[in-house]
């Protein structure tokens, strides 16, 4: 593996782990803009930019957009999130450049009046479906409820009134102010002809005006509490926990990540074990997610309705367990060895690298190779597990319960 990189002179950067042994790529554009970044007014405006992103620019319409990457044979998609928006293909080596023709092409956008009024039904419709699936928004409402007015807390999708509330003109303006070259970089990783990646970049993105973007990044606030939402449509209860965890920024993501899979992996995990392998929950998890700032362990359960408050009083006693005695030697190592399964096997494909060199380099402007991420995991002691544990404590969060049950006892 071979790490290099370059900035053009109106501050685009291109980063690019090149591996001469692969036999596909995968590149993309990396935009730091995401729900994080919105005002209470525009929420919603990044995920619909990215709608419209393919809907056509001054030298291809839509039509063409998606025939260039079928023909290139591309596996190609985007995705938004709370702090970027990606636009991503994988190929054959050999179409390198007609692929970073076609991206950067997408990257200038014609926005069209009558694309964004037909697009914004569509977004709506999207607004409107996740409300009507398991958790209901609740995913959504818990950040709020949790961090309150902390811009992690914005729904990535907006809701129905902000985006029904959304210009084309605000659109327009959103964009050029995110959409700069030092506010996003290409990344690429697999068989990357790196020196000719750098000169198409430069031929199409070059002239691209350099404009200052900045992001606010503010403490969080957190806050505890409980809430039982009655909806008498759903057939199972839903119950997800929100709690403080280390950021990207911290080493402790490490042991985060370790933390959770112990305690919460949807295999062999303390909580499958006892509900899920048990037959008393369909469902129980915890997850690990770092943000810029800010970090979140995330809780899910699911079960009958009339299984919920025994299965959370098991649940709280588990965590409660977890922090009064901690974990064994025996749980850590099975987890490292878990973790590092998952990073190897995820390796051997361009695409999945591109998404580490390219998280790596939105979250914290590093370079990470796959023995960098494999010693880290090794290097997490038990005595690393219960320090996070008591700064963090799973004890201490927000609890949403979502289903037929009208009420929770007190």
């Amino acid at each position: 593996m071979n790490f290099r990189s370059h900035t053009l002179e109106n501050g685009l950067e291109i980063v690019a782990e090149c591996n001469a042994g692969a036999y596909s790529q995968g590149v993309g554009f990396f935009v730091r803009t995401g729900a994080r970044d919105e005002t209470d007014e525009l929420a919603g405006v990044s995920h619909f930019l990215e709608h419209m992103v393919f809907k056509g620019t001054p030298r291809r319409t839509a039509d063409d957009v998606n025939r260039e990457f079928d023909e290139l044979g591309a596996h190609y998609n985007a995705f938004t999130s709370e702090e970027n928006t990606v636009y991503y293909a994988a190929v054959l080596p050999e179409y390198q450049e007609p692929t970073i023709d076609l991206l950067a092409d997408i990257m200038r956008p014609s926005l069209r009046e009558e694309d964004f009024e037909m697009e914004k039904k569509v977004i709506v419709e999207e607004i409107q479906m996740y409300a009507d699936q398991p958790p209901f928004g609740m995913d959504d409402r818990i950040k709020e409820l949790h961090f309150g007015k902390h811009p992690l807390a914005r729904s990535v999708l907006g809701t129905v009134e902000t985006v029904e509330a959304l210009s084309a003109d605000q659109m327009r303006t959103y964009f050029e102010s995110r959409y700069s070259p030092g506010n996003l970089f290409v990344a690429a990783a697999g068989k990357v002809d790196f020196d000719a990646l750098v000169e198409q970049v430069a031929k199409r993105c070059g002239d691209w005006p350099a404009q200052t973007t900045s992001r606010d990044v503010p403490s969080p606030a957190s806050k505890s509490s409980f809430h039982c939402i009655h909806r008498e449509a759903a057939t199972q209860q839903y119950l997800l926990q929100l709690s403080d965890a280390p950021a990207s920024e911290s080493e402790d993501r490490y042991v985060a990540k370790l933390l959770a899979t112990m305690f919460g992996d949807d295999s062999g995990s303390r909580l499958y074990w006892e509900l899920v392998d048990s037959g008393l929950a369909e469902s129980a998890s915890l997850g690990h997610y770092e943000y810029l700032g800010v970090g979140m362990f995330f809780s899910w359960m699911s079960c009958e309705p009339q299984d919920m408050l025994a299965n959370y009083e098991r649940f709280i006693e588990l965590q409660q367990h977890a922090q009064q005695q901690g974990f064994s030697a025996e749980e850590l190592h099975q987890a490292q060895s878990k973790v590092k399964a998952r990073i190897v096997l995820g390796s051997e494909r361009p695409r999945n690298r591109l998404f580490n060199v390219g998280g790596n380099w939105m979250q914290r402007k590093e370079y990470r190779s796959v023995a960098d991420d494999l010693q880290a995991v090794e290097r997490v002691s038990l005595d690393d597990v219960h320090r996070v544990l008591a700064a963090y404590p799973l004890t201490t969060g927000t609890t949403v319960t979502i289903g037929p049950l009208k009420q929770w006892p007190t």
